[in-house]
């Protein structure tokens, strides 16, 4: 199951890109230049490791069962 950002929260750091072993540009990529929130493009690609539910410093993300 891919992870869910909750795009109120997210700060669009970009924590998540540097953290992702997968393929970071097909996990995460800015939404909007100018407020660079990110958003899950590939679930697919998620290895579901939690780096970046572990490591976001907003707690933007999440894994629902």
């Amino acid at each position: 199951m891919p992870p869910k950002i909750n795009s109120t929260k997210c700060s669009g750091c970009g924590t998540c890109y540097d953290v992702c072993p997968a393929d970071p540009v097909v996990f995460c990529e800015p939404v909007d230049s100018d407020d660079w929130k990110s958003e899950v493009i590939e679930p697919d690609a998620c290895q579901e490791c939690y780096a970046c539910v572990e490591n976001c410093p907003e707690e933007a993300i999440t894994f629902e069962e």
